[in-house]
C-alpha cells in the first residue's frame, strides 16, 4: 500500500496529530529525505515543550545519520532559536513544533543553511515524496552513519537578539509583564532580559505542552485577557505575550489594551530605516495603511505582498528588504537571515519606550492611525461566488486580486476579502479612517458574504 503524507506535509512545514498522522516511523522517513535533499554534512534540530518532540526529533536523527549526515541537537528551544542556529553556523535546521496547536499535534520546520524557508515549492514536496518511498520500501542505509551531538545555543541565541538591537543599551527601567503560554518563550525570556533594567513579572513560564491555562494563540484576544489583567494589577509599563514556539510576540500597553501587529510594524520599520537609510520594508495586503505611510515617511519604500511567510521571505530576500512585518504577529529582519523572530520584535518595542518618556500608547499614537475590523471568518458554500459578486458590487471602485479581493473605497476605506486554502471560509479585513465608517463598510460587505 502506498503511504500519503499529503495530509501533514502542508505548505510550509509539517504539522499533525501524534501518533495517528505523525509518529516516530514518518519521523525517521523524514529525516532521511530531508539529509537527501540538503546533501549533509550537518543539520541541527531544536524542539519546543511538547512530549512527543523527544521521540520525535531522536526518530528524525536517526533517519538524517542513516544517510551519512551529522546531528547537532541544541534540545528545547523557540523556532527563532533555531533560525539562529541554522543562520550562525550556515547549516539546515529542522525544528519540532506545532507552534500553537493543541497539545495532540506536534510538527517540523524545516530551513536550509542561512535559515532560508523549506515550502511547497522550495523542496517540501520532493522531500514528502521520498519520504513516502522510505516508508513503502524502506530506508537505504550509507557506508558510513553520520553523528550525533548535543550544542546548546541559548545563550549565543540571546547574546546576539540584544547586539541586533542596541540601543536596548541605557533603556530606562521599565516594569513588563510576559505571558509565555506555557511555550517557548518561557525558555528564551530569561537568558535574553537577563541584564536589563527590566522588572519582569512572568506568567505560564512553566514549559507545559498541554497548555493548562490558556491557548498558546496570542492572534484570538481571549488569550490575551490574562496578560491584560495582569498588566493593569501591576501597573506594568508594558505586556508582551508569545505563543507557542515563541516566533510570534503580541504587544499589551499600559491600559491593558491590545497594540495592533500594523501598528507595531510601523514603529519597527521607522527603527530600522533610521538604522538602513532607504531600505525596502514589506508588509503583507491586510496590514494597515498607516504602515505603507510611515515607511514612505521615512525614507523607505514599501512593498506590499501576499498574506503568509513564504511570500514575505521571498521578498524580503528579493528586495533585500531591511524588514518585514504581517497582521498575524510574524516580524522579519534582513539581518536575521530573513527570518521572523518574535523575541526580536519584543526587544525593538522594549528599546523604544525605554528611550522616551511617555508611556507606550503615547509613543505608538502616532502610528495607529485608522480603525480596523480584525479578521472576520465567514462559512460559505461557493467562495468563488461570494467573491465574484462582491467584486461586481464594487466595479466602480479601485480592485485588485493580488490576494483574494481588495477594494479602495477611498478617504482611508479599503477592504480584503480572502478564501481560506483549507476550510470553506471567506476572510474579511476592514479598515477606515473611524468607527462609524469601519461598521458601516463591514456589514455592507458580510451581508453580501453572507447572502
Amino acid at each position: 500500500m502506498t503511504v500519503d503524507l499529503s495530509s501533514i506535509v502542508k505548505a510550509y512545514d509539517v504539522r499533525g496529530v501524534v501518533p495517528d498522522q505523525l509518529n516516530p516511523d514518518i519521523a525517521r522517513a523524514l529525516g532521511a529525505a530531508f539529509a537527501r535533499f540538503v546533501g549533509g554534512p550537518t543539520i541541527v534540530t531544536a524542539r519546543d515543550m511538547r512530549e512527543s518532540g523527544v521521540p520525535l526529533g531522536t526518530a528524525f536523527a536517526e533517519g538524517v545519520t542513516s544517510q551519512g549526515v551529522n546531528v547537532v541537537e541544541s534540545g528545547l528551544g523557540s523556532t527563532d532559536l533555531l533560525y539562529y542556529a541554522a543562520g550562525s553556523m550556515n547549516i539546515p535546521g529542522a525544528m519540532f513544533t506545532a507552534s500553537h496547536n493543541p497539545a495532540k499535534y506536534n510538527g517540523i520546520k524545516l530551513c536550509l543553511a542561512g535559515a532560508k524557508p523549506v515550502g511547497q515549492e522550495s523542496g517540501l514536496v520532493q522531500i514528502r515524496e521520498e519520504a513516502e518511498r522510505f516508508l513503502d520500501s524502506g530506508i537505504p542505509q550509507a557506508d558510513v552513519v553520520g553523528t550525533v551531538t548535543q550544542q546548546d545555543v541559548l545563550a549565543g541565541y540571546a547574546a546576539y537578539m540584544k547586539h541586533l538591537v542596541p540601543d536596548l543599551a541605557g533603556i530606562r527601567p521599565l516594569k513588563v509583564v510576559v505571558d509565555a503560554d506555557n511555550g517557548m518563550g518561557g525558555h528564551t525570556v530569561p537568558t535574553t532580559f537577563e541584564g536589563l533594567p527590566l522588572e519582569v513579572s512572568e506568567m505560564y513560564f512553566e514549559l507545559d505542552g498541554s497548555f493548562p491555562n490558556h491557548e498558546a494563540n496570542p492572534i484570538d484576544p481571549e488569550n490575551l485577557r490574562d496578560l491584560q489583567k495582569a498588566v493593569l494589577a501591576a501597573g506594568a509599563d508594558l505586556g508582551l505575550a508569545f505563543d507557542g514556539d515563541a516566533d510570534r510576540c503580541f504587544v499589551v500597553d499600559e491600559r491593558g489594551e491590545i497594540v495592533s501587529p500594523s501598528t507595531l510594524t510601523a514603529l519597527i520599520a521607522e527603527r530600522e530605516l533610521r538604522r538602513a537609510p532607504g531600505s525596502t520594508v514589506i508588509h503583507n495586503l491586510i496590514t494597515s495603511r498607516s504602515v505603507p505611510e510611515v515607511i514612505t515617511e521615512n525614507g523607505g519604500t514599501p512593498v506590499r505582498t501576499r498574506v503568509g511567510h513564504s511570500f514575505i521571505k521571498a521578498k524580503m530576500a528579493e528586495h533585500d528588504a531591511v524588514f518585514g512585518g504581517e497582521h498575524s504577529g510574524h516580524f522579519y529582519f534582513r539581518d536575521f537571515w530573513n527570518a521572523d523572530s518574535g523575541m526580536l520584535a519584543a526587544l525593538h518595542t522594549l528599546a523604544a519606550l525605554g528611550h522616551f518618556e511617555g508611556t507606550l500608547s503615547e509613543l505608538l499614537a502616532s502610528y495607529d492611525r485608522y480603525v480596523a475590523s480584525g479578521e472576520i471568518n465567514s462559512t460559505v458554500d461557493d467562495q468563488a461566488g461570494r467573491v465574484a459578486a462582491i467584486k461586481a458590487a464594487y466595479a466602480g471602485k479601485p480592485q485588485d486580486e493580488l490576494d483574494g479581493l481588495t477594494v479602495d473605497l477611498g478617504e482611508g476605506a479599503w477592504f480584503n476579502v480572502r478564501a481560506s486554502n483549507t476550510e470553506p471560509l471567506l476572510r474579511l479585513n476592514v479598515e477606515a479612517a473611524d468607527e462609524v465608517r469601519m461598521s458601516d463598510v463591514r456589514d455592507e460587505v458580510l451581508a453580501l458574504i453572507r447572502t
